[in-house]
């Protein structure tokens, strides 16, 4: 009988200790499983080079958002973002691509604009800025093809 109470002991603290593990999971790795406080935005951009699904979307250096997806239409890269709800995002808004330090990871910066009109939820940022090419202006500099 007493075999059996250190077994349901033993049982009970590995569930407790599994269930533990998976929320630790769950909110380390910041994975929503119900819908999540954001709305939807997209921009297209001439090229994204570097720019992954999951990388930072950022006003003035705080994160606000995440990239969604990335998709090709008419030869421009669309970028589906999802920022928090609450976000007033002005029609004029710039997104650029930037660069984590000189050779870091690409995120989108968001430049708020002047205008009275919102972008809806759902709605497009129609200025872009794309990343800069960094490798195409070494290899410019070194060929001495500059301008």
């Amino acid at each position: 009988m007493r075999k059996l109470g250190v077994e349901t002991a033993v049982g009970l603290f590995l569930v407790v200790g599994i269930l533990c593990l998976g929320y630790l999971s769950i909110r380390l790795g910041k994975l929503e499983l119900v819908g999540g406080d954001d709305v939807p935005v997209t921009a297209e951009f001439s090229t994204v080079a570097g720019l992954k699904q999951g990388a930072n979307v950022e006003i003035a250096g705080v994160e606000v958002g995440k990239v969604d997806a990335i998709d090709i239409r008419d030869y421009k890269a669309v970028v589906r973002m999802r920022v928090r709800r609450g976000l007033r995002l002005q029609e004029d808004t710039i997104a650029s691509v930037r660069t984590r330090g000189l050779i870091g990871d690409k995120y989108i910066n968001l430049s708020p604009g002047a205008s009275d009109q919102l972008i809806p939820p759902g709605g497009k940022i129609r200025e872009t800025e794309s990343a800069v090419d960094l490798e195409g202006l070494i290899g410019q500099f070194i060929h001495g093809s500059t301008k």
